[in-house]
């Protein structure tokens, strides 16, 4: 297992970046992705991590409106609800055709009545969408939702109905 750390000395002020191979302490540890190593004579002890992406949240004015754009221009569909026992907000899950497993999670808050401040808008969702890429393009731009593209690098942006960005991209590489 190879890891990459950045620490922090703070007592020495000093700070350590880079990969580290860490020695298990075999018979000691519940498990072998449990590790230790010293840096700057402190023992460090780091766990090996498997994380899967599992979903993504936005936040949403309005939920029926937001369900339905992403239904329209993305193929998703809703596959889990909860409504809190006070109405005080509703999560949908999105999944795509595909069930990879990874979901879009809209959140509705009933007390919020201000749009949401998506600063310069620098994150984003990104979609593979199946079929004739153009034509998806063509929807899209006809829909009145495209609010980026960039020809050279083949790729383009839509944008929800709160603001958020979605890239969208063919299913196959290219």
């Amino acid at each position: 297992m190879i890891c990459f750390l950045y620490f922090c000395d703070v007592i020495n002020n000093s700070c350590y970046a880079g990969q580290i191979k860490p020695h298990c302490l075999k018979g000691l540890c519940a498990s072998d992705r449990l590790c230790v190593t010293s840096i700057n004579n402190y023992d460090i002890l780091i766990m090996e991590i498997k994380g899967k992406f599992d979903h993504y949240n936005f936040n949403v004015l309005n939920l029926e409106r937001s369900i339905a754009f992403y239904e329209k221009y993305l193929g998703l569909t809703e596959c889990k609800r909860t409504v809190a026992d006070d109405d005080s907000f509703i999560i949908v899950f999105l999944r795509d055709r595909y069930n990879s497993g990874f979901l879009l999670e809209l959140t509705w808050l009933r007390d919020r009545m201000e749009p949401y401040g998506l600063g310069d808008c620098e994150f984003h969702l990104c979609i593979r969408v199946d079929g004739d890429y153009d034509e998806v393009r063509k929807f899209h731009r006809e829909a009145g939702c495209i609010c980026y593209e960039n020809e050279k690098m083949g790729l383009y942006f839509i944008s929800d109905p709160d603001g958020y960005w979605i890239e969208v991209l063919p299913l196959k590489r290219k």
